[in-house]
């Protein structure tokens, strides 16, 4: 691997995804695996991931190496979809404002909530008996 040009970090619910770029041709590694070996058949969770390089053409090049663990897939690619945007910021600084427009560089903060004590869950509730 050449020269690490930056790195950096993305989060989603419970999943964290860091990110290692350097000169290269283009290539996505997820965990040591293709972007198509990773999200399998799911194509919506791809195209979440990869939304960033949609506002930007730089792609090309760089080579992108994803570390990302915690949380499911579906969090997961929202932390690689953040992840990117920062990245892509640091590495273009002109490309802010549709980063931003799409609302890319935000981290969405929605976390589950927690099961409170006498109930089955965090909202549902034991079914009430008058008698």
């Amino acid at each position: 691997m050449s020269n690490v040009s930056y790195v950096s970090a993305g989060r989603r619910k419970n999943a964290v995804a860091r990110i290692r770029v350097s000169d290269g041709s283009g290539k996505i590694i997820i965990n040591n695996r293709t972007v198509d070996e990773y999200f399998g058949g799911l194509e919506r969770l791809k195209k979440v991931a990869l939304k960033p390089f949609d506002v930007w053409s730089g792609v090309k090049n760089y080579d992108f190496y994803v570390n990302v663990n915690g949380g499911g897939v579906s969090g997961q690619a929202g932390a690689i979809s953040h992840s990117l945007a920062r990245t892509i910021l640091e590495l273009n600084k002109s490309s802010k404002a549709t980063l931003k427009k799409e609302d890319l560089l935000t981290r969405d903060s929605r976390m589950v909530e927690r099961k409170k004590p006498g109930r089955p869950k965090a909202r549902k509730r034991f079914q009430f008996s008058k008698r």
